[in-house]
C-alpha cells in the first residue's frame, strides 16, 4: 500500500548506498552513545530499516525513510501521532528524541528515526478474547487520533489515494494495452461508486493506516502492542478495522461483531461506515499497483514480483478488479452484510 509523495529529494542517491559503514558513526554522534559492530537488515517493503546494538547490550531499531515520499513535517506527524499515543499509555513505539532536540535526524538528505527493539509475536486473531484485546486497542488509538489532526499527511479519499495512483500508473505505460482501457473503465467504476457512499472531510481522523494482523505484537507478559505507523494516514476509521477481518463482512459477521463491542467501550463507531469496506479494499489494490511500479527498479522486487508488468500479470489485474466491481455493487446493495443493525 505505500506509495511516494511529492518530489524526490536531494538523498536519493544516498539512500542508495545506505551501509552500516556509512551510517553508524551519524548514529552515534545522534543518539550520544556508543553503538557496535551491529547492524542486522530487518523486512522493510519501502524505507531501508536496520536493528543495531547500543555499547550497553541495548538492541535499537533505525529507520531510513526513502527519500520524496514523506515531508519532514509529515514524518514529524507520525511522531507526534505516536508519542500522543503513548502519553496516554496506549502501547505504540515511540522514536527516540536525538541530541538535535528532535525525533527526525538527517543523513545526507536522508530522514531516519531511532526507536527501541520490541519483541513480540505477530497476533492470532482466532480466539474471542484476542479479538476483543484488539479491539479496545484500536478503539484506545483512535480516540486518541482525533483528538488532534495531521495536515501533511495523506488523506486517505478515492480521489487522492486512489486516482491519483492510478492516474500515475496508466500515465507512465506500465500498462499492457490489450488490458488498459477495460482497466480504466473498472478503476472509474469503482471509484464513481466510491465517491458516493464516502464520508465528509470531518468524519476523517488521524488512523493506523495499515493496521493488519502483522502490525500487532502480542508480548507475553505485557500485552498487544501496535507498530509501523509508517502509513499512518488522515481516513476514515473503518479503514483500520476491515484490514483485521479473515474474510468478507458476510464471512466475518463473529469477528466483526466483537471487534466493535470493544472498540466501542472507548469511541463509538458509525456501523453505517461499514459500506466503504469493498471501496476501501479496491483503493489498496489501486495504490498496491502504484507501490509496485516505483518499486519495480529495485534490486530485490525483481525476485518477489517475477511476472511485474506482464500481459498476464494485467489480465489477472483486471480480472481481479472486474471481480471487485461486483462485489462493491452487491456490498452497497445491502447483500453482503447488514450494517444497519
Amino acid at each position: 500500500m505505500n506509495h511516494p509523495r511529492g518530489r524526490e529529494s536531494s538523498g536519493a542517491a544516498a539512500f542508495d548506498r545506505i551501509t552500516p559503514e556509512y551510517f553508524l558513526p551519524a548514529l552515534e554522534d545522534a543518539l550520544a552513545c556508543r553503538l557496535t559492530g551491529l547492524a542486522s537488515a530487518l523486512p522493510s517493503y519501502i524505507n531501508r530499516v536496520y536493528e543495531i546494538e547500543a555499547a550497553t547490550g541495548e538492541r535499537l531499531v533505525v529507520k531510513f525513510y526513502r527519500p520524496g515520499r514523506w515531508t519532514r513535517e509529515a514524518i514529524l506527524e507520525e511522531h507526534e501521532f505516536l508519542w500522543d499515543c503513548d502519553g496516554e499509555e496506549i502501547p505504540v513505539v515511540p522514536p527516540y528524541e536525538l541530541e538535535t532536540d528532535s525525533t527526525l535526524g538527517e543523513l545526507d538528505g536522508v530522514f531516519f528515526a531511532i526507536f527501541p527493539r520490541m519483541r513480540g509475536r505477530e497476533v492470532e486473531l482466532e480466539q474471542d478474547e484476542t479479538l476483543e484485546r484488539v479491539g479496545s486497542l484500536l478503539g484506545r488509538i483512535h480516540a486518541c487520533g482525533e483528538r488532534r489532526s495531521a495536515p501533511h499527511r495523506l488523506r486517505m479519499t478515492p480521489a487522492s489515494f486512489a486516482e491519483a495512483a492510478m492516474r500515475r500508473i496508466f500515465e507512465s505505460g506500465a500498462v499492457d494495452p490489450s488490458c488498459e482501457q477495460e482497466l480504466i473503465d473498472l478503476c472509474d467504476a469503482i471509484l464513481d461508486l466510491a465517491e458516493a457512499v464516502y464520508p465528509p472531510d470531518d468524519a476523517m481522523i488521524r488512523i493506523h493506516g495499515d493496521f493488519h494482523r502483522a502490525n500487532v505484537l502480542d508480548r507475553p507478559g505485557t500485552g498487544l502492542m501496535a507498530i509501523d505507523f509508517d502509513d499512518m494516514v488522515a481516513g476514515p476509521p473503518v479503514q483500520d478495522l476491515w484490514l483485521l477481518l479473515p474474510g468478507t463482512l458476510s464471512e466475518s459477521k463473529r469477528e466483526l461483531d466483537v471487534i466493535l463491542a470493544a472498540y466501542e467501550v472507548f469511541r463509538p463507531f458509525d456501523r453505517a461506515s461499514l459500506r466503504l469496506v469493498e471501496p476501501l479494499r479496491a483503493m489498496r489494490m489501486m495504490h498496491f499497483l502504484s507501490w509496485c511500479a516505483v518499486q519495480s527498479g529495485d534490486a530485490g522486487f525483481r525476485r518477489q514480483y517475477p511476472d511485474w508488468g506482464t500481459r498476464e500479470f494485467w489480465r489477472r489485474e483486471t480480472a481481479d478488479f472486474r471481480i471487485q466491481l461486483e462485489n462493491i455493487r452487491r456490498a452497497l446493495d445491502g447483500k453482503d452484510y447488514s450494517w444497519n443493525r
